[in-house]
């Protein structure tokens, strides 16, 4: 399914000639070799291009002819290489392997090109025939760019007029007829992607641009030892996918991997998705929706666009159709040394995935610090379960995965999501909206969640009488009576007491309210009513005696009690003090 969706969207991206047609590639190009008729090297032309921020100079993105995939023996490339096969020369310090891939330029170019007649043909001809390697060093046009040579920048041929070999008409003719000839000792099977019998490819294309993956590019398909293979079959037979099959989804692939406004990273998993047709709206729409980060589509925009496809139907959007049941497809690859993982592969209609999103976003709601209203994009979401003091401060890579599945799909949240933010919270000795947020959408969605929906609210449920969620309410008046009797205090109950008492109450909570009433004496006599008061109307409603231990999903109910507690504490003082300003005004 994933190669077969690739398939079709690059056929997609073909008929809109927005990505290469078969036998051609996108390259990064440093320089040019302009040769004059006779092949006699004129000068070096730099053909590098502004970065984005515009700080620096970096290779211009160029259409070439089909590159092969790059292994530790020799393989020519046609008309676009580096130094060691287009001029002989690299820093690699082994001068008979240098020579072998110049030898076997030569020999591509003049496959290709023999009977080709054409003025540019010949003159890279000529260029191989009479460049002699044994003085490319000492070559004064080549001095200046002479580093960026050896170091292996990607170089093509010019023309003195400035035309680019690669694009005269005659050469392109020559190079498809050349790259579409079958060879003697090609496999013909039924490919696994298009269903009908075709040369199969051995070897499968390189796809850059994945995080942590080898620069050059790392495949997605392949064998490379006996112990992947089976029934005698080598390579890419083990899993017979076409060669015109196998440049597509990787000139597809690679096309989404250069598009750096549309892709995401998540731990250590690439993020890609794209529609069945061309249109990157969409693309825009879930940037915004997922990861809250596109200037292109504000969140009044999204809003407006899933309540008008909340019925399955279209809405029009920046003069484009925007429709329910468009596909859509979310592929996760991750590096796994010289190959790609699939982390995860998810495909629904287009407004089906916004919908479970805003539902997403819907149990995330909760009351927030100083009236704030905050998104939580799904970014910050996994932060909240990795340490962000730590010199890794990625979360697991798995849970990630799945946690984004689950969000896309509708389906249950993983448990380890709730575990890690338990962790840390445990760790920190506190919890702020977000871990409150994450632990009140879990008990929500996840079917075996036992605790009372009564407790998972936007704010504060002075009604309810769940145990775990009273007693974090307590813990919060016994931290503020604390606080206010002791001002300037650093470190308070909460940062010796938290985590035991949200696991073992009957054995901490006799010991803070011995504690409290310390602290209670301290108080003026108004704070001490006001405090007493709230004291034992919560202590009114524990009917039981306090259990030995919580589970760990009591102990959640427990830190959203102390949470939504704190919260209506803060909100309440605010709420007197401006009360009385107003009325000494």
């Amino acid at each position: 399914m994933i190669l077969q969706s690739l398939v079709r969207h690059y056929d997609a991206l073909a008929a809109g000639n927005l990505i290469s047609p078969a036998g051609w590639c996108t390259a990064k190009v440093s320089l040019a070799l302009r040769i004059a008729p006779d092949g006699t090297l004129l000068n070096v032309i730099s053909l590098k291009v502004p970065s984005k921020n515009g700080k620096k100079e970096v290779p211009q993105p160029m259409q070439v002819p089909e590159q092969v995939k790059k292994t530790s023996g020799v393989a020519a490339n046609f008309l676009c290489d580096n130094g060691s096969y287009l001029l002989g020369i690299d820093d690699k310090g082994k001068p008979e392997r240098t020579q072998k891939c110049f030898e076997a330029a030569k020999e591509l170019h003049h496959a290709v090109l023999d009977h080709t007649e054409s003025e540019a043909a010949k003159a890279v001809l000529h260029f191989f025939d009479t460049w002699d390697i044994n003085t490319t060093a000492e070559n004064e046009k080549l001095t200046d760019y002479l580093d960026e040579i050896e170091a292996g920048a990607n170089l093509v041929f010019e023309m003195p007029d400035g035309t680019r070999v690669h694009e005269d008409s005659a050469v392109r003719t020559a190079w498809e007829q050349y790259h579409t000839k079958i060879p003697d000792d090609a496999v013909r099977m039924r490919c696994l992607v298009t269903g009908e019998e075709a040369p199969i490819a051995r070897l499968h294309p390189s796809i850059k641009g994945i995080n942590g993956a080898q620069p050059s590019g790392a495949s997605l398909v392949s064998y490379n030892a006996p112990a992947f293979e089976s029934y005698d079959h080598t390579q890419g037979l083990n899993a017979p996918v076409s060669e015109i099959a196998a440049f597509k989804y990787g000139t597809a692939l690679n096309y989404m991997t250069a598009d750096r406004d549309h892709i995401q990273h998540i731990a250590d998993t690439t993020v890609l998705y794209w529609t069945e047709g061309t249109e990157p709206l969409e693309q825009d729409i879930w940037n915004t929706a997922v990861f809250g980060s596109d200037s292109k589509v504000t969140e009044a925009d999204l809003k407006g666009i899933i309540d008008a496809l909340a019925n399955g139907g279209s809405t029009i959007f920046q003069d484009t159709v925007i429709q329910y049941d468009t596909p859509f497809y979310v592929l996760g690859l991750a590096p796994n040394a010289s190959r790609l993982s699939v982390r995860f592969f998810l495909q629904n209609k287009f407004g089906r995935m916004l919908q479970n999103l805003m539902e997403h976003n819907e149990r995330l709601k909760i009351i927030q610090p100083m009236g704030e209203t905050h998104e939580l994009p799904l970014w910050t979401l996994l932060n909240e379960t990795a340490n962000q003091n730590s010199k890794n401060k990625a979360p697991p890579a798995p849970m990630a995965a799945a946690v984004l599945t689950s969000i896309l799909m509708g389906t249950d949240y993983p448990s380890s999501l709730f575990e890690n933010v338990m962790l840390r919270i445990r760790a920190e000795h506190d919890i702020n909206w977000k871990k409150a947020a994450i632990i009140k959408a879990y008990f929500l969605k996840n079917k075996e969640i036992t605790i009372p929906e009564e407790v998972l609210k936007v704010e504060l449920n002075k009604d309810s009488d769940y145990m775990p969620y009273v007693l974090g309410r307590l813990f919060a008046v016994l931290e503020m009576v604390q606080k206010t009797a002791t001002p300037g205090i650093k470190a308070t109950i909460r940062n010796k007491y938290f985590t035991s008492a949200s696991a073992t109450p009957s054995t901490i909570f006799p010991l803070l309210l011995s504690l409290s009433q310390h602290h209670q004496r301290k108080l003026s006599e108004g704070s001490k009513i006001y405090y007493d008061k709230i004291i034992t109307e919560l202590e009114n409603r524990i009917h039981k005696t306090l259990p030995t231990r919580f589970s760990l999903q009591e102990q959640g109910a427990f830190y959203l009690g102390y949470y939504h507690e704190k919260q209506d504490l803060f909100t309440s003082k605010k709420e007197k003090e401006n009360s009385k300003a107003e009325e000494d005004n």
